[in-house]
């Protein structure tokens, strides 16, 4: 098909108009992260051999790998969690039985004692492995290592939580999740996926990413507003940032997801923090079953996949309701005050806007 060369040149300034935000904004954002990880993942490191060494059973799972650190996710730019990974989870049985969305317990084996298991002290009366008593001694650990530590006088612990969150020099917060990784098994709540009939993921992909598996995780959710303390306590939410990760590899999804977030740093942080980076990259997932196709996902094509995203948001705010990619009837607007997201929803109207009408909307933005 023959192309106009008037939409030749239009396509070709939108190309450089996003690599060069991609150079200026994001890549700048990437490497104030970086260098914020190293800084606080020093510190944290500190903590959990002080923790290790008071209790072996929990372990660092925190580790770099060329320069990089892994098992540390960026929730902001001054925000971020890492998952501590717990041993032995073999001796319970994964229930996922939907009661709560979101969320599943661990259960003893039929026949298993509970002196057979690492974690026998947290077992309640039913057999169920409790998150939060587990969180709760793992938060008395972690008080007393940071009063031990060298760097006592730049951290302190975050009141008013069940969640081990530190805030280190006045200016970070890092939440220390304990979690149990679950390889090799998916959970019922998302075995409709993925979808029949759409062409994306591949099934060798899919193959991949349900033998990665997914995390449990010990910590405060509002998916338990409204229910009774001890479903709170024995419950551990699932996570999927992993298969999420596999899933945005190839073409130009990553980086779509890293403009995405940049712009959300710059023009979206608002009251009551309606738009998450994690809101974002549910959409991106969504988008990709809508563009299933490689080229779909090239240079020319980052534009409208940027828009595409942020039209969907803005309906999702308009609906107040924002289904989580694997397990869509959680909703991930849970808990936000319908002010917030109508007040969202105009903010990110005008931002696409300014992007639809303007090839040289990036410069300012």
């Amino acid at each position: 098909m023959l192309v106009p060369p008037h939409m030749i040149e239009e396509q070709s300034k939108i190309i450089y108009q996003i690599n060069k935000y991609y150079v200026e904004r994001v890549q700048t954002r990437m490497s104030i992260i970086d260098k914020t990880i190293r800084e606080i993942c020093q510190i944290v490191q500190d903590i959990l051999r002080e923790v290790e060494v008071q209790e072996p059973r929990f372990i660092s799972s925190l580790s770099e790998c060329n320069g990089r650190y892994e098992g540390i996710d960026v929730v902001s730019p001054n925000e971020f969690e890492i998952v501590l990974y717990l041993n032995q989870m073999g001796v319970f049985n994964f229930v996922d039985d939907g009661t709560l969305p979101g969320c599943a317990v661990l259960k003893l084996s039929d026949g298993r004692k509970r002196s057979m298991s690492l974690w026998v002290e947290f077992i309640t009366a039913s057999g169920y492995l409790s998150a939060r008593k587990i969180r709760s001694r793992f938060q008395t650990l972690v008080a007393q290592a940071c009063d031990k530590c060298e760097y006592r006088d730049l951290v302190k612990m975050v009141a008013d939580t069940s969640d081990v969150k530190l805030r280190i020099r006045e200016r970070y917060v890092v939440q220390i999740t304990p979690a149990f990784k679950c390889s090799g098994i998916w959970p019922r709540s998302a075995s409709h996926w993925p979808i029949m009939n759409i062409p994306w993921p591949h099934p060798n992909l899919v193959a991949e990413v349900k033998m990665e598996g997914f995390d449990l995780l010990s910590k405060e959710s509002v998916i338990f507003q409204g229910k009774n303390a001890n479903m709170e306590g024995d419950s551990w939410i699932l996570s999927f940032n992993e298969a999420e990760n596999r899933l945005l590899q190839g073409a130009y999804r990553k980086r779509c997801l890293s403009i995405l977030k940049t712009l959300r740093d710059r023009h979206l942080d608002l009251p009551g923090n309606p738009i998450t980076a994690y809101h974002l990259k549910t959409l991106l997932l969504y988008e990709c079953e809508k563009h299933p196709r490689e080229m779909e996902w090239d240079e020319n094509c980052l534009g409208d996949r940027i828009n595409g995203i942020f039209l969907q948001l803005i309906s999702c705010l308009q609906c107040r309701r924002c289904p989580h990619y694997f397990l869509p009837s959680l909703d991930l607007f849970k808990g936000k005050s319908p002010t917030s997201l109508e007040n969202a929803s105009k903010h990110v109207w005008r931002l696409s806007r300014e992007m639809l009408t303007s090839t040289r909307a990036l410069e300012k933005l």
